[in-house]
């Protein structure tokens, strides 16, 4: 590698001072202020709040109903991803399961419940259709029935990457040499996938414990750590130091979690050379997992399609003649529109300059022989494992009474810290399989290191820089864990709005403007795929 340049010290501080300054620091001063009270420092505020039942039901609750959807998810996620590698489903259908079951993922989890709210409550479109109440929709059930929604996705794309390191020639040999169906399985197809679907449960789990939209739309009286978090902190009477303990609190599991992620990352497997191997055909085998397939994705999606309805509808679900009013009335709304425009400025600015931060940061590391360079790794690790409710509640400490405090700044530094862990990967990965000597080479034609790197590097990496941004566009859009202790209603976003909105049963503006947000997040997507194949023509 090149010598180290004056350059890469340079941007190496500003990223260490970033996530010092809006990661490390916040973090403190919550650990400082769970300890305080009006006798000094002490446990005493932990003592005072686990004597309390409500917390310690709330968090026996969210461990239950996390624990459920966890083990659900898995299986779901694994049924798909098995359905498109390891069966002769048609083609069309195995792209049609892994296109739709991503596309909760573009919606804010807040809007989920409303969703199922309107589909399976008393007047609800599936209830309806099939003339019969299924469930109760508020409390545990409702809550399992979001959570696995929202964690489906990620957990089906985990195990979907891992398969893909599956050699399917085993899967035959195994077979020609007398194994039974069961046995095959669990040798071909389990074992090496144990790292990616441990990885899934434990993924689930925290998404779940940790999501604060879902609760708040239809937890009802089943009350979660996340629900319990946002009381103590925006109740008629807050109690800043309980909020601090609430929040350490809710930061173990996580924590707990992401040391179990790192430690089933030695169960998985390199493979350098794969078969594309075709396996033989199995007709009750193929229509089964194509047709559980669809009826996973489908009815995952089914429960959305009110939204899409309802407010086309004069007076959904007594008057059902169309109608245009709902959707003009939040056009013309300057006040909801404003909110939009709001979502859209700080998904623009966290996607640019979340980029550049993650991209640099990867750089430093992979590229670069900067003593301190691991620091990076260190710095991803963490954000990985501080839950968006943590690190809100911890800027709401840390900035309280100063300037930064309810301004767009703060919004797209909290998602830019918050969501850094992936995009950081995505570019570590993409820079390490590139030649090491580019920069080398550049040097001795005399080019800076920038240059180099603007002139080479970026290009070979466009594409991976692409899904980076549009990564961070679509998470910022949806998200609500993170911002809903720091918005102010200078600085309102589309999903603090929605739990503004609720509050006031405004349904139809609710679903108006979680279609604004799919269809915004839906472009995007289509975006950056349009532009990574135009380069990969390209090149």
């Amino acid at each position: 590698m090149h010598k180290v340049k004056p350059e890469m010290r340079v941007i190496f501080i500003l990223i260490v001072l970033l996530f010092a300054v809006f990661l490390f620091i916040p973090l403190v001063v919550l650990l400082i202020r769970s300890l305080e009270n009006d006798q000094g420092f002490t446990l005493a505020n932990y003592t005072d709040v686990w004597r309390k039942r409500d917390l310690t039901r709330s968090i026996l609750n969210s461990v239950k109903v996390s624990a459920l959807t966890a083990l659900i998810t898995t299986v779901l996620g694994f049924i798909l991803a098995y359905g498109i590698h390891c069966t002769n489903v048609y083609r069309p259908i195995k792209g049609a399961v892994r296109m739709l079951v991503a596309l909760p993922m573009l919606l804010p989890t807040i809007t989920y419940g409303f969703a199922i709210m309107y589909s399976f409550g008393n007047q609800g479109l599936i209830t309806r259709i099939t003339g019969r109440n299924w469930f109760e929709i508020y409390g545990f059930n409702g809550l399992l029935l979001g959570y696995v929604i929202y964690t489906l996705p990620p957990a089906f794309l985990l195990i979907h990457n891992a398969f893909r390191y599956v050699d399917r020639k085993f899967i035959i040999v195994s077979r020609l040499m007398g194994d039974g169906t069961l046995r095959s399985f669990k040798n071909t197809v389990l074992r090496p996938l144990a790292g990616a679907l441990g990885g899934a449960l434990i993924l689930s789990f925290i998404l779940s414990f940790t999501d604060f939209g879902i609760p708040a739309s239809v937890g009802g009286t089943y009350e979660v750590v996340a629900g319990q978090l946002y009381q103590v902190m925006l109740g008629s009477i807050p109690d800043f130091n309980q909020g601090a303990v609430v929040a350490i609190v809710m930061l173990i599991p996580a924590v707990f979690g992401i040391w179990l992620l790192q430690a089933l990352e030695k169960l998985n497997f390199h493979v350098d050379k794969m078969a594309d191997t075709p396996l033989p055909k199995h007709r009750i085998r193929d229509t089964g997992f194509g047709i559980l397939s669809l009826l996973v994705v489908l009815g995952m999606l089914s429960i959305f399609a009110v939204m899409f309805i309802a407010p086309w509808m004069n007076g959904y679900p007594y008057d059902l003649t169309f109608t245009f009013k709902h959707v003009a009335s939040v056009l013309e709304s300057g006040d909801l529109t404003g909110v939009y425009k709001h979502s859209l400025w700080v998904a623009l600015l966290t996607s640019v300059f979340g980029t550049l931060a993650a991209y640099a940061a990867a750089l430093l590391n992979v590229r670069t022989n900067l003593r301190w360079r691991g620091i990076t790794d260190t710095i991803s690790m963490i954000t990985n494992t501080v839950p968006g409710m943590v690190l809100g509640i911890s800027y709401l400490l840390f900035l309280n009474g100063s300037s930064l405090k309810g301004t767009f700044t703060i919004l797209v530094l909290c998602n830019i810290v918050h969501l850094f862990t992936t995009p950081y990967l995505m570019a570590k990965n993409a820079l390490s399989r590139m030649n090491p000597s580019w920069e080398t080479t550049g040097e001795l034609l005399g080019d800076s290191w920038l240059r180099t790197v603007r002139r080479v590097v970026l290009p070979n990496s466009a594409a991976t820089v692409i899904e980076m941004f549009g990564y961070f566009f679509v998470n910022a859009m949806v998200t609500i864990s993170g911002i809903i202790f720091l918005v102010s209603a200078q600085t309102s976003v589309v999903a603090s709005k929605i739990k503004e909105l609720q509050h006031f049963a405004k349904f139809n503006e609710i679903f108006v403007l979680s279609m604004l947000i799919f269809a915004t997040n839906l472009m995007i997507k289509v975006l950056c795929e349009v532009l990574q194949r135009r380069r990969a023509v390209r090149r």
